[in-house]
C-alpha cells in the first residue's frame, strides 16, 4: 500500500487535530528510522495506521481485547490504552494488513514494553515527540532522541510515569518494566 493510500485510509477514522499529529508521526519516525535499520515503508505504514481505532468506541475496543484474550490489564489501566491493541487488530482486518512488525509497533505504541524491536521503538518514540506535542519534558527527550534513542525512549517513560503518578492513576506495568530494563540496560 503507498503513501497516499494509506493515508486515505485512515483520514476518515480520524478528527483533523489527530490527523495533523498522525503526520507529524510519520515525518518523525521516518527521520528516526534513518539511523536503525528498518524498512522505511513499514516505518511509515505503522505510523500512518497507529491511531487507526483512536476513535472507536471503548466498548468496540473492550469487546476486541477480550475477544482476543488479550492481558485484560490493557482494559483495566484506562480507556486510553485501548486504541494501540485494537488498532493492530482493526487494521489487520479492516485494512488488510498482515506484517508482523507494523502491527506490534501498533500494538505497543502507547505502553511501550521490554526488549522493543527498532520499528516499536520507532513507532513508540515518534508517537511521543512529534513536533505538534507541547508538554513538559517533550522538548529535552526530542534532543536526546537525536543522540540515542533508548535513552529517550526511557525518558518518555519516565516523564509518563511521573505524569500518571502525579495524578493518581495506575501505571500499566509493561511500561514500568520497560522503564526498569532500559534504566539497568543503557547509560543514559
Amino acid at each position: 500500500m503507498d503513501r497516499k493510500e494509506a493515508l486515505e485510509r485512515v483520514k476518515p477514522h480520524l478528527t483533523e487535530h489527530r490527523y495533523v499529529h498522525t503526520l507529524g508521526v510519520r515525518d518523525t519516525a521516518l527521520k528516526l528510522a534513518e539511523k536503525e535499520d528498518v524498512e522505511k515503508d513499514k516505518v511509515e505504514t505503522a505510523a500512518i495506521f497507529h491511531d487507526y481505532a483512536k476513535f472507536r468506541s471503548k466498548e468496540e475496543m473492550r469487546r476486541i481485547i477480550e475477544a482476543e484474550n488479550w492481558n485484560e490489564q490493557f482494559i483495566t489501566y484506562g480507556d486510553e490504552l485501548l486504541h494501540a491493541p485494537a488498532g493492530a487488530y482493526l487494521v489487520e482486518k479492516e485494512v488488510g494488513i498482515k506484517d508482523e512488525e507494523i502491527l506490534s509497533a501498533i500494538f505497543w505504541h502507547t505502553t511501550g514494553k521490554v526488549d522493543m524491536s527498532p520499528m516499536e521503538k520507532i513507532i513508540f518514540l515518534a508517537d511521543y515527540i512529534e513536533p505538534n506535542r507541547k508538554f513538559p519534558g517533550v522538548e529535552e527527550t526530542r534532543e536526546e532522541a537525536e543522540k540515542d534513542m533508548d535513552c529517550a525512549i526511557k525518558m518518555a517513560l519516565r516523564n509518563t510515569i511521573t505524569f500518571l503518578l502525579k495524578k493518581n492513576q495506575p501505571v500499566f506495568p509493561e511500561t514500568l518494566f520497560a522503564y526498569n530494563h532500559l534504566t539497568l540496560n543503557t547509560n543514559g
